[in-house]
């Protein structure tokens, strides 16, 4: 199974939130990571510092990374999967 994993900025980032409402909607399983939280200060850094990403959420998809609500990805997910 592909691991996908969602970096948000909480419950307050509407796409963040859209994201994951997608993703649930096909069934595709997550890992959510806050990156606000303060156990997560070196993942936002990677993201931010590293990567130079400046838009949540970001969304990672085995080697694949973007950023922002993209619901042509998601669904792209879904149908490798055998979901969509």
């Amino acid at each position: 199974m592909t691991r996908v994993t969602v970096y948000s900025t909480g419950p307050s980032c509407q796409r963040c939130r859209l994201t994951c409402q997608r993703l649930d909607a096909l069934r595709i399983r997550y890992d959510l990571v806050d990156i606000q939280a303060e156990h997560n200060a070196a993942v936002r850094a990677f993201l931010v510092d590293e990567l130079g990403y400046r838009e949540a959420p970001i969304v990672e998809v085995g080697f694949a990374r973007w950023s922002g609500f993209r619901p042509d990805l998601i669904d792209g997910i879904a149908a490798g999967l055998g979901l969509g």
